[in-house]
C-alpha cells in the first residue's frame, strides 16, 4: 500500500458460483454511497467491479476481487487463479468473447467485460499468465 491509504475491502469469488455473482461489487456500491463518493465514479466503480467479478465467476478457477481506498483515488483489484487470458489485445477487443455458450445462454459472455473496465478507469494494467490474472484499475477521486 502507498501513502494515503485508508482501507481494502476484500471478497472471495467462486468460479461458476452464478448465485452470488455481483454480492462484492454490490457491497462497493453501497459501501461509497454511504461514504458520500461522488455519483458518477460510483457508477465507473459499479461498472469495473461488476465486469471484474463476473470475469472471475466465467473465466478462472476463482479468486478475489478487492477495493483498496485511498485519500485521492480508489483502486479495484482482481486476482484469479488460472487458466489465463491467451490473446489479452484480442481481449480488450469490444464483442469478443471466450465464454462458453452455456454461459451465454445466462445473458452474460457478450465480450463487453475487460473494454468496459478499461473505459470506465484512469489507470488500467493486467497482468495475465497460466497461473491467473491480475487486473488493476485505479479511479482517480
Amino acid at each position: 500500500m502507498t501513502e494515503g491509504f485508508l482501507k481494502r475491502y476484500s471478497f472471495n469469488i467462486a468460479a461458476n458460483d452464478f448465485m452470488t455473482a455481483g454480492k462484492g461489487s454490490s457491497t462497493i456500491k453501497n459501501l461509497l454511497k454511504s461514504m458520500g463518493i461522488n455519483a458518477n465514479i460510483i457508477r465507473r466503480i459499479a461498472i469495473i467491479s461488476y465486469e471484474a467479478e463476473i470475469n472471475i465467476v466465467i473465466h478462472s478457477f476463482g479468486g478475489k476481487l478487492h477495493c483498496d481506498l485511498y485519500e485521492d483515488k480508489i483502486i479495484i483489484m482482481s486476482e484469479d487463479v488460472g487458466p489465463g487470458i491467451e490473446d489479452v489485445d484480442l481481449a480488450l477487443t469490444e464483442g469478443y468473447s471466450t465464454a462458453p455458450e452455456s454461459i451465454r445462454e445466462l445473458g452474460f459472455g457478450a465480450g463487453m467485460g475487460l473494454p468496459n473496465m478499461m473505459k470506465y478507469s484512469d489507470e488500467f494494467d493486467i497482468t495475465t499468465s497460466r497461473e491467473g490474472t491480475v487486473i488493476k484499475i485505479t479511479i482517480l477521486l
